[in-house]
């Protein structure tokens, strides 16, 4: 069982990303799943979680109105829209299914760095 990241990179301040994050080996439907992140020197921060339907979605404060976490059970991936981006959303993001509190598969991460 495995997630695994993409779409990281580079972007300038005030720019979007899609984060995406593949599942393979489990029954994602049965699982919700969440992006954090980490940051250089910073603790672990959970930014945005989804349902196992996708039909109720949470967000950090200090991303709300600019990110937008989505799920496709079909394809087995959870997305995360990142707009408007700032200098401070440079970090880790790390996707995350989790059956219960007790099983959680954790992924490796993505490298987001946003800096003109």
């Amino acid at each position: 069982a495995q997630v695994v990241e993409s779409g990281g990179g580079l972007v300038q301040p005030g720019g979007s990303l899609t984060l995406s994050c593949a599942s393979s080996g489990f029954t994602f439907s049965m699982y919700a799943a969440s992006w954090y992140r980490q940051a250089p020197g910073k603790e672990r921060e959970l930014v945005a979680r989804i349902n196992r339907s996708g039909d109720t979605t949470n967000y950090a404060d200090s991303v709300k109105g600019r990110f937008t976490i989505s799920r496709d059970n079909v394809k087995n991936t959870v997305y995360l829209q990142i707009n408007s981006l700032k200098p401070e959303d440079t970090a880790v993001y790390i996707c995350a299914a989790a059956l219960s509190t007790y099983y959680t598969i954790w992924g490796q991460g993505t490298q987001v760095t946003v800096s003109s």
